[in-house]
């Protein structure tokens, strides 16, 4: 069947999500296991999410709203923008491939960091996009000069995580507004901003991808997974100018986010005290892993995100493997092009430890 597959198609390397717990307490004989592979909230959900999903579960014979109509007065509210303005999605990953749908042909040339969110660069190889990478700066960051240079007349679309994944570094406001100026209208700005919540909790000078959004050719996703618990039930959203939504629109599928994930977000963005406990809880618990890693002379990049990346000094998939056999689930970053980092996801302070402990077990030894 090789023969008739599409030629794009067999130049994808398919995504590796992390590994669920159950898979490797069945594979590793274990009873515990953690994960910190993922960048979920490790305090759960709200609270108030989950009973507007109990509340909802005797209507799932019915199909969802598909046009979402709560959830985008409600967001349109939270957020202050037009309700006209906002797609909703399967996840933050199905706005990145309607964006995708909606305005790169076979042949156009998309601009992404090299490396960021691999989705970016799945989504145009399955589009035929032509794909020009731009290098990560020396300190990991979008290098937003080299990526505005390597813009074409033929650059459909340019994609900037902020904050990025898997580095948890950010572009700051006065470099984002450096590199929008002069951007020509007939390319996309994607601005992903999926662990927005973070950043702005925690940086100054970090940028809010909605004061531009007067520039119409831009186009900013967030992300209902991250800071509001929400991975399970899949939902993300994007905003942009009306107009650019409605072309957008007519790539998504209908009833693509479903009943409970349109209840719970809703309930969700109510829950303020919920919110706050996550950032809290993230600040401080990124701190005491810095703390344990400066200890343990390990060097990491200061994250803006819920997650940080360490420099184990040794093969990451080597660490990876001999980190489950411990209970603990991260992420080797080889996909990435890294050869000795490895990600981590911030968790409980009873998780954290358990990292750590086996972290120093495992670097004990020679890898």
């Amino acid at each position: 069947m090789k023969n008739i597959v599409r030629q794009n198609i067999l130049n994808v390397r398919n995504y590796v999500p992390g590994k669920p717990i159950e898979e490797v307490q069945r594979e590793e004989g274990l009873k515990e296991v953690i994960k910190l592979a993922s960048n979920e909230n490790c305090l759960g959900s709200s609270p108030k999410a989950v009973a507007a999903v109990r509340k909802s579960i005797k209507d799932i014979n019915r199909y969802p709203d598909a046009s979402a109509f709560y959830l985008k007065k409600k967001l349109a509210k939270f957020l202050g923008v037009n309700e006209d303005g906002i797609i909703l999605g399967n996840g933050s990953d199905e706005v990145i491939g309607m964006a995708v749908r909606t305005f790169v042909d076979s042949g156009d040339e998309v601009v992404i960091a090299k490396p960021t969110f691999l989705i970016y660069e799945i989504v145009s190889q399955l589009h035929s996009a032509k794909i020009r990478f731009v290098p990560l700066a020396r300190d990991l960051k979008h290098d937003l000069k080299a990526m505005k240079e390597a813009i074409t007349e033929k650059t459909k679309m340019v994609f900037i995580a902020n904050p990025d994944n898997p580095t948890g570094t950010y572009v700051t406001k006065s470099e984002l507004e450096n590199f929008l100026e002069g951007i020509p209208s007939r390319t996309i700005v994607f601005l992903d901003e999926a662990y927005f919540e973070f950043a702005d909790y925690e940086k100054k000078d970090y940028p809010n991808g909605l004061d531009y959004l007067d520039m119409p050719n831009l186009i900013v996703s967030r992300s209902f997974s991250k800071v509001y618990g929400l991975a399970g039930l899949r939902i993300g959203y994007g905003i942009s100018c009306p107009e650019v939504i409605s072309y957008v629109e007519r790539t998504r599928e209908p009833f693509n986010v479903n009943l409970l994930a349109q209840a719970a977000a809703i309930a969700a963005l109510d829950d303020k005290a919920f919110l706050k406990r996550t950032l809290a809880h993230v600040g401080r618990e990124k701190k005491f892993l810095y703390s344990e890693f400066r200890k343990m002379k390990l060097s990491y990049v200061a994250s803006a995100t819920n997650f940080v990346i360490i420099d184990a000094k040794a093969d990451c998939k080597k660490v990876f493997a001999s980190l489950l056999k411990e209970g603990v689930i991260v992420r080797d970053m080889k996909a990435w092009g890294f050869d000795t980092l490895i990600r981590v996801t911030i968790g409980t302070r009873k998780e954290n430890e358990k990292f750590i402990r086996a972290l120093k077990k495992v670097l004990s030894r020679k890898l």
